[in-house]
């Protein structure tokens, strides 16, 4: 009887064992590669591709927010095909807090040597003003105080190369308000103009440098303005689990590029883009832009992607947020770009991907506009004794083309994802029980035969 019992458990386990393969079977990740290569931009400046060095010098003290600006850094971005660096600064946490509002020395002298490694690699250079809170609460209170630490800004940069840009304040908000920011804009650019006659100053809206606030701007009547805006547009998805917003977007949400969520980028883009036709053609510079880490990689890549595509049509000046903290295009640690990021970033291609929870797609990857992707299944049936069987493609447009099954052309027009469906096949299985069940009849019958016959 024991033996009969141990025959049982061998015959039950060779059905369980073949299962959990099949569960491990199925976690094959989706292939891709991804092209390195630069496309065209479309911006009059020479400051047409950029990015930000987020979270170092705007810090309250630079570092403790995990990021050091290192000399390096500004070869890496000037190779990677990047021509703009824009530099956060918190100046007022380093200028006295009474007249005449003396900005530190130690804390200029850091400034300045990171401005200069920057001009160095021929990179336009921007410098702001950046997380000065207390202006936003009480502009009146601070006036005095904003515009001199602007004159000293001006006139110690005044012999500086034209590649040095001014941004006077990342995005105005809360009680500096339209018309406060408006007069505060006209009083500092002309305290700026008495020592830098041409150079570039940067100008943006209220309510965080929003384009739904571009109306309301007044500029000076100056042809070295250029005005910036900043895109985070949906907020929900590219602020999803953001530690500093409350309340937190949920994690979860993914962008995959339909027809209402591009149509929702380019209505936005249009705004800036209509506006700045109405009022002579002015610059744009979207100063700002990305998608936290939070989101799902392939989610930030496609969204990415497409808003520079979008951006570079209507000949927008970009700066991606950021380099390499929350948001970043470049990993610290591994020394390395984030190669999906970057090709978002610099690539004239599109990124198309496959979502499948099973077997393993080949195809996915970076492919020019106007072209096909060819997207094949490597096996349409994997698993024993539960089968996983490819069954179709969800999200085909009537441009692809269905080669086979399990393969398909897809047009490339901008950032494409579909989906690899599978039903489950348990005819394996059935068969395998079937089989279990006569082999333990017969095992019994043969027992009790034996049983009788002593």
């Amino acid at each position: 009887m024991r033996r009969f019992k141990i025959v049982i458990v061998i015959l039950v386990s060779l059905c369980i064992i073949p299962v959990c393969f099949s569960s491990v079977l199925g976690e094959i990740p989706t292939v891709f590669t991804p092209i390195n290569r630069s496309g065209d931009a479309a911006s009059g400046l020479g400051m047409r591709r950029g990015i930000n060095i987020g979270n170092a010098l705007e810090a309250p003290q630079e570092g403790v927010w995990g990021v050091y600006i290192e000399d390096d850094y500004f070869r890496i971005i000037k190779e990677a095909g990047f021509d703009t660096v824009r530099i956060p600064i918190r100046w007022s946490a380093h200028a006295e807090s009474y007249p005449p509002y003396r900005i530190y020395d130690d804390f200029l002298q850091r400034v300045d040597h990171v401005v200069s490694k920057a001009l160095e690699q021929n990179l336009i250079t921007v410098i702001n003003v950046h997380h000065y809170e207390e202006i936003m609460y009480d502009p009146e209170a601070h006036r005095e105080r904003f515009i001199a630490i602007w004159r000293q800004i001006a006139e110690h940069y005044k012999d500086y190369p034209e590649t040095l840009y001014f941004e006077l304040l990342n995005e105005p908000s809360y009680n500096l308000v339209d018309r406060i920011w408006n007069e505060l804009v006209e009083e500092t650019v002309k305290v700026i103009r008495e020592s830098n006659p041409t150079r570039k100053i940067i100008i943006g809206p209220t309510r965080w440098n929003s384009v739904y606030k571009l109306e309301a701007l007044k500029l000076p009547d100056d042809e070295n303005i250029i005005v910036t805006f900043h895109f985070y547009t949906p907020f929900e998805f590219t602020h999803q689990g953001a530690e500093w917003v409350s309340p937190s977007p949920p994690i979860g949400r993914k962008w995959i590029g339909t027809e209402g969520e591009k149509k929702q980028i380019r209505d936005e883009l249009d705004i800036a883009v209509k506006w700045a036709r109405k009022h002579g053609n002015i610059t744009l510079f979207m100063g700002e832009f990305g998608a936290y880490s939070k989101a799902d990689m392939d989610s930030r890549i496609r969204w990415t992607s497409f808003v520079v595509k979008e951006a570079e049509k209507r000949g927008i000046a970009w700066c991606y947020w950021e380099f390499c903290s929350g948001f970043g295009a470049y990993d610290p640690v591994t020394g390395r770009w984030r190669e999906g990021l970057l090709n978002a970033l610099v690539s004239s291609k599109h990124y198309v991907s496959v979502e499948t929870d099973a077997g393993s797609i080949l195809g996915a990857g970076w492919y020019e506009e106007g072209s096909y992707a060819t997207i094949r299944v490597v096996e349409t049936s994997i698993g024993f004794p539960v089968t996983s069987v490819f069954d179709h493609f969800e999200g085909l447009r009537p441009e692809d083309r269905l080669i086979d099954t399990g393969v398909v052309e897809l047009y490339v027009d901008g950032p494409r994802v579909i989906k690899a469906v599978w039903r489950k096949d348990y005819t394996l299985l059935l068969g395998t029980v079937a089989a279990v069940c006569v082999i333990a009849v017969v095992a019994v019958f043969l027992y009790r035969s034996r049983v009788k016959t002593k």
